[in-house]
């Protein structure tokens, strides 16, 4: 995008400047449109279940900039031959059983012949522009708490080299299938400073983004980091996704991670996933509560580092 010149429009309140998870257009004084788009290739074996994950992932990052989402066209890619089209039927199903559950009306789509499956929404919500979380907006001393466990990327990579035990991937696609719906309501009643979803640039890539767009460093401790059952074996398993290794490349220059962390831990770091948790920026004095009413819903929320001024390092991992 950096080789895209930049528009002067009025009402764009989020672009693409900050990599923010979904763009924002001021439609009133107190009303905006949020939208975003993102699909991708099966991960797991079931259509259905498939389609449900996609939805749930699309939504997320409306969830994540504070908004509520309203309506989705579908994106499709699909195989003229080789495959019955009652998988597409299925994959479509699931996805609108996701929306029905976020209470998202389903206005159309586009599909396309591809070799490889794909699917995905485009997805509109409003929000109010007062209250955008943007990446921008962490501050020196916020808490930082994940609202879901890490790992899917590894797990789901040894499901396509049949290597994965059928109850770790169980437990992957629970947590995938989670709606990022009600961790943000609840952050919202709190003084959330900035939220992002955690998807294919995996934690160390989401996290490096807030932290250069607000000028702040991010501290994280990786004795507390959640991670799915499962996901340290396969890494040291060598099941890493190539995802993995082009963010440890493209960002890990702007990371110190001490000697001490396990390379099992680094990967999960650097892990692309899909339909991840909330990444929430919030005051020090709220940090407790805000936990404590996330779990009260059954949401796995758990405090994993702070932000702080320090410039050396933009993300530290100790």
């Amino acid at each position: 995008m950096k080789s895209i010149p930049r528009q002067n429009l009025p009402g764009v309140l989020v672009g693409y400047d900050n990599a923010d998870d979904a763009g924002v257009f001021q439609l009133t004084s107190d009303i905006a449109v949020v939208q975003t788009v993102d699909y991708f290739s099966p991960i797991v074996d079931d259509p259905y279940t498939y389609g449900q994950i996609a939805a749930v992932n699309s939504l997320s990052d409306v969830y994540a900039m504070g908004g509520q989402p309203k309506t989705a066209l579908s994106i499709v890619g699909f195989p003229t031959t080789g495959l019955d089209f009652s998988i597409l039927g299925d994959i479509m199903r699931g996805g609108l059983d996701k929306l029905n559950e976020a209470g998202v009306a389903l206005l159309g789509g586009h599909s396309v012949r591809d070799d490889e499956i794909k699917f995905g929404y485009a997805v509109t919500g409003v929000i109010d522009p007062r209250n955008i979380k943007q990446n921008r907006g962490a501050r020196a001393g916020d808490r930082v708490i994940l609202t879901k466990p890490l790992g899917t990327g590894l797990i789901t990579t040894a499901l396509k080299r049949g290597k994965a035990s059928a109850e770790h991937v169980q437990a992957a696609v629970a947590s995938m299938l989670q709606l990022n719906r009600r961790p943000a309501e609840i952050a919202l009643e709190f003084q959330a400073d900035a939220m992002t979803d955690i998807t294919g640039f995996g934690l160390a890539g989401h996290a490096i983004e807030v932290a250069k767009a607000s000028h702040i460093t991010i501290e994280f401790d990786h004795r507390a980091f959640p991670i799915l059952p499962g996901a340290l074996d396969y890494s040291t398993q060598g099941f890493c996704a190539g995802g993995l290794g082009s963010n440890r490349d493209f960002f890990g220059k702007n990371i110190s991670i001490a000697e001490s962390v396990p390379a099992a831990i680094r990967d999960v770091f650097f892990d692309p996933q899909t339909s991840g948790g909330l990444l929430i920026f919030c005051r020090a004095q709220d940090a407790a509560k805000l936990i404590t009413t996330l779990q009260s819903e059954n949401i796995p929320a758990v405090e994993i580092g702070f932000t702080s001024d320090e410039r050396q390092h933009q993300l530290t991992l100790a």
